[in-house]
């Protein structure tokens, strides 16, 4: 069996957000139980120039289900802020973007390989194909902003581990 571009990216997109919808739950769990406000969790920041929890959480759905929808399109913009989310909005956001991403096919993703695909920052464009555009910059920001909102968490005292981090894993069966 070849290793494909599905397996690279949308398996991997699959892995860490159940891993990341689950860590958000029991995060919110443990802030309930110690009195701690989900609405103080939504702006913490683990330093003062990064942007807060809600962004991170905007991002990796954005980096995973919106890099997929990108592929498709063609043309990548990054994510707004979205300031309006509350916790449970980021929960949600999770979820929907697990539910989009399980339904794409192996051979819908597979046969984007080889298309163009242009990220647009403002006047800068920067052209790539699909799947150099998912491997080089989409997967490393996927796996940057959930690590980061991971470590938030754990900042704030969350009691998470590694396994919640790396949700359930593809075991030989």
């Amino acid at each position: 069996m070849a290793f494909s571009l599905y397996d690279a990216t949308v398996a991997n997109y699959l892995q860490i957000l159940g891993a990341v919808s689950n860590f958000l739950d029991k995060s919110l769990a443990h802030f309930k139980e110690k009195g701690v406000d989900p609405a103080e969790i939504v702006e913490t920041r683990l330093f003062p120039d990064m942007l807060p929890f809600r962004f991170q959480v905007v991002s990796l759905a954005h980096h995973s289900r919106g890099a997929m929808e990108a592929a498709r399109s063609g043309v990548f913009v990054p994510p707004s802020g979205r300031p309006d989310l509350d916790y449970a909005a980021l929960q949600a956001l999770v979820v929907d973007a697990r539910n989009e991403l399980a339904a794409l096919t192996p051979d819908a993703v597979n046969a984007l390989v080889g298309r163009d695909i242009v990220f647009k920052l403002g006047e800068r464009s920067m052209p790539f194909t699909v799947e150099g555009f998912l491997m080089s910059f989409s997967l490393p920001n996927f796996f940057f902003h959930s690590t980061t909102a991971y470590d938030i968490l754990r900042h704030k005292g969350a009691p998470l581990g590694k396994r919640d981090f790396m949700g359930r894993l593809n075991l030989k069966t």
